[in-house]
């Protein structure tokens, strides 16, 4: 397996961990992303992150049925989420995932890059979500590294489309991780 797998299962694991330390009570108070209920942070971060990396993996474009719908209706949607990243590690753990592009509808990306990209999604989303709801999430330093290369390559691309906000003055003894996150506009030091 690819060291891009490895970062996924990681992330996807912590992810999972996190989600299910949100408590019913928590998803209508705000989140640490300015527009966004933890409801709708979480609603974003099983979308994307595990439904789209599995459609992302298959080739195929996500249902607007799936795009709509309130994942957290579902008592156990904590339960159903890391059910469905390990669906979705699954189809890329097939050697035909990571060949070709991946066609998004408005652009065509290798597919490597899709999946450090929801590399990426996992691990600063999912870092919203701890910190939303008093957790941490927590990474490898080779993941913190891998997380910020990713970020640094496509942080002016996230800034044009308001995904991310200016970064944030980082101390020297900041971690990759931590570096990543103040890349993005996150102040993980607040």
């Amino acid at each position: 397996m690819n060291s891009i797998h490895a970062h996924l299962s990681i992330c996807a694991a912590e992810a999972a961990r996190v989600a299910r330390g949100v408590s019913a009570e928590q998803l209508a108070t705000k989140s640490v992303c300015d527009a966004w209920t933890v409801r709708e942070l979480v609603n974003h971060l099983v979308l994307y992150s595990s439904h789209g990396l599995e459609y992302r993996a298959l080739r195929k474009r996500l249902p607007e049925e799936l795009a709509a719908r309130d994942f957290t209706a579902d008592a156990d949607w904590a339960e159903r989420y890391a059910t469905q990243l390990d669906r979705a590690l699954r189809a890329w753990s097939e050697p035909a995932a990571w060949e070709g592009e991946v066609d998004l509808g408005f652009t065509a990306l290798p597919a490597p890059e899709i999946a450090s990209l929801i590399v990426k999604e996992l691990a600063v989303h999912g870092w919203d979500l701890a910190r939303s709801t008093g957790q941490e999430f927590r990474v490898p330093d080779d993941t913190g590294a891998f997380v910020s290369a990713v970020v640094d390559e496509h942080a002016e691309v996230y800034r044009q489309y308001d995904g991310f906000a200016d970064p944030v003055a980082t101390p020297e003894s900041a971690t990759a991780f931590e570096r990543a996150l103040a890349a993005s506009g996150r102040d993980p030091w607040a």
